[in-house]
């Protein structure tokens, strides 16, 4: 019952077989490469069930011989390989880079699916001596609730404003990211004061 779609036929445009990018997609190949680079093509599209299973060669379950065969009893469950790619955000200012987890929630979902059609450039201005603030293309869902801030925190503002937050302040916003074990000084030392500009985009891992 699979389906050949060549790793080499996927470019930036979704395969008429795979219509649904809600939809659990397993990828393999013969021995590990091409399903990695594929695997990586489809989450890149905007799929967000992807499986890499790597290469038939060495898979570790039972091998399907038999036509309307049980495939619970085929080794899925028994396949440690099958990995789903997580969306890190990346942010460069001035020569740095640093790298944030994305929050369990539908903003930061939808911010990494903008950010995969490629990266967004932002120019921040200080605000309140606690963070840099700019203005997004686009606007993003709001999960707002009342947050104590630390540096590190990546901040959604009513909808359409991104913050890096280098020191504390309360209110009603929704978390984005965090940068995790970056001290104030380091993110002001990057930052510098005044009009920064800032890249933000997305990078998959397994």
């Amino acid at each position: 019952g699979a389906i050949l779609i060549p790793n080499e036929t996927i470019t930036d445009a979704m395969p008429a077989e795979l219509q649904d990018p809600d939809q659990i997609i397993l990828v393999y190949c013969r021995r590990g490469n091409r399903s990695k680079e594929a695997a990586q093509k489809l989450v890149d599209m905007g799929y967000r069930n992807v499986y890499e299973f790597g290469g038939i060669e060495t898979w570790p379950g039972e091998i399907v011989t038999e036509e309307g065969e049980d495939m619970s009893e085929a080794g899925y469950d028994a396949v440690p390989a099958a990995v789903r790619p997580v969306p890190e955000l990346v942010i460069d200012v001035n020569g740095r880079q640093f790298r944030a987890a994305l929050e369990d929630n539908s903003s930061a979902q939808a911010l990494a699916e903008k950010l995969s059609e490629g990266p967004v450039t932002v120019d921040m201005e200080d605000y309140g001596d606690f963070e840099k603030v700019g203005d997004l293309p686009w606007s993003l869902p709001r999960n707002d609730a009342s947050i104590t801030t630390e540096p590190g925190d990546v901040i959604l503002y009513q909808g359409d404003q991104i913050t890096i937050y280098y020191g504390e302040n309360t209110w009603s916003f929704t978390r984005l990211a965090k940068i995790g074990g970056v001290t104030r000084e380091e993110l002001l030392e990057a930052l510098g004061s005044g009009g920064v500009t800032v890249s933000f985009r997305v990078e998959w891992s397994e």
